[in-house]
């Protein structure tokens, strides 16, 4: 699977969203309306930056695994995975607030086994319920070494448009992108016991460059 977003300063699933705070500012400035072109400009940087696609700096190693988005991690917990991996896992839940980069990118190398969209509520995404009532897109990777990591894409209370450009039997590349969610979400990566982890709660990580943990 090509990297879809290389190359663009923001996610192109920005555009309109983009384009109606600019046509506004512009047309607004014509006229004359100072203080409504000023409003207009502010809404457009804000909504581009909000979209914005930095390039980040993937690490190197067979059995790392990166963040998947950037954020706050703000809960590592041991648990009993039951609709996926169907086994007690590690969940390591990442919350991304407005002003976090949104773009979603693979936390390992391997084979995506899996895409599975699933509707649901838009609960306050930092709140435990979330992780299974809440809109959501899961996707299962299997290393290239038989292990399985679980990645997914929870939607938030703003957060209403989740958007995954992968689909079963993709490679996955660690670090790549391959989707966002759109005003405030949360991140969920489920990794096998025994994994050795980097980040612990409370700290703030980065996409595909922060490093989760080590795969037993």
């Amino acid at each position: 699977m090509a990297d879809r977003a290389v190359g663009f300063p923001f996610a192109k699933e920005g555009i309109p969203f983009i384009a109606v705070p600019a046509g506004v500012t512009l047309l607004t400035g014509w006229l004359g309306w100072s203080v409504v072109a000023g409003v207009g400009a502010i809404a457009t940087l804000f909504t581009a930056w909000f979209f914005r696609n930095p390039a980040r700096v993937v690490p190197q190693g067979p059995k790392l695994v990166v963040a998947p988005g950037d954020g706050k991690v703000i809960a590592i917990e041991e648990e009993f995975e039951p609709r996926y991996l169907k086994e007690r896992s590690v969940r390591v839940t990442i919350f991304l607030n407005v002003f976090d980069v949104h773009i979603n990118r693979m936390p390992c190398d391997g084979e995506i086994e899996d895409v599975q969209y699933q509707p649901g509520l838009f609960l306050v995404a930092n709140k435990p319920e979330a992780t299974l009532r809440n809109e959501q897109n899961a996707m299962m990777i299997k290393t290239h070494e038989g292990v399985k990591v679980l990645c997914v894409q929870v939607a938030g209370l703003i957060a209403r448009r989740i958007v995954c450009w992968i689909s079963s039997r993709d490679r996955a590349i660690r670090g790549e992108r391959y989707g966002l969610i759109r005003f405030g979400s949360r991140m969920d990566t489920f990794l096998p016991m025994g994994t050795t982890l980097r980040v612990a709660v409370g700290e703030r990580v980065k996409g595909g460059e922060t490093i989760l943990g080590e795969l037993p």
